[in-house]
């Protein structure tokens, strides 16, 4: 299994920042209210996600070990109930943002996004929060977060039309599980349960509106698709 150390995880996790901000300046005024993998979400909602979820990792870090998060994952929620928790606290979060255009949104990701990485470096190897018997440390937080971008850039792609296929896929996925125990690669969020970021690294259920490209996909980066609920089981 790939090693998530510091360097390439860190590289991995500012790629996919860059990657949605390219992919953010490729949307027009019309494009940005149009429709996403998310039934829900118009491509703007997604951006103002994106927005507040680079802000939760902050809060999260700030009150780590015994932030909102970790009092959740003590009480070892399967991932259906988790996915239901983490869906209503994203479309609370979603509605109280205020209302603005995508760019601004993503312009506000970006940089909560890049300032989140060196805060989680002084701190890499410490507990973040449990999750049953695992300890899911900064770092594996950072995988989560790493995971997220560029799933979330896979929406964006699919929005213009295009697909996304990040990179190093087996380095994501190396995050994914540091991060994620609750949802391993393999398993799927039912969609009776699963909503648009309902997962920590956002899953969902595959949409019919915006669909994205159906390319050939093998691997980690399909492992990831199919996990988060992208692309049927």
């Amino acid at each position: 299994m790939t090693d998530w150390e510091p360097g390439p995880a860190l590289a991995a996790y500012h790629a996919g920042v860059t990657v949605i901000c390219e992919l953010a300046a490729q949307f027009t005024s019309a494009a940005w209210a149009g429709p996403t993998t998310c039934p829900e979400w118009r491509a703007a909602d997604l951006a103002g996600h994106l927005r507040c979820v680079a802000d939760d990792f902050h809060e999260y870090l700030d009150d780590a070990p015994l932030s909102r998060l970790a009092r959740l994952m003590a009480r070892g929620p399967g991932p259906e109930s988790l996915a239901r928790k983490l869906a209503r606290q994203n479309t609370a979060e979603l509605a109280a943002l205020p209302d603005g255009p995508g760019p601004e949104h993503i312009a506000a990701f970006a940089a909560s996004a890049r300032a989140y990485a060196p805060r989680a470096l002084a701190v890499w190897d410490l507990p973040h929060h449990h999750y049953g018997d695992a300890v899911v440390t900064v770092a594996g937080m950072v995988g989560a977060a790493c995971a997220e971008w560029h799933l979330h850039a896979w929406d964006l792609a699919a929005s213009l039309g295009k697909d996304y296929q990040p990179a190093s896929p087996e380095l994501l996925a190396a995050g994914w599980q540091a991060g994620m125990p609750y949802l391993p690669l393999g398993s799927v969020v039912p969609a009776a349960a699963a909503r648009c970021g309902a997962a920590v690294a956002g899953a969902r259920v595959p949409a019919g509106g915006a669909g994205a490209p159906h390319t050939a996909l093998a691997g980690a980066w399909e492992a990831l698709l199919r996990a988060s609920g992208r692309i049927p089981r």
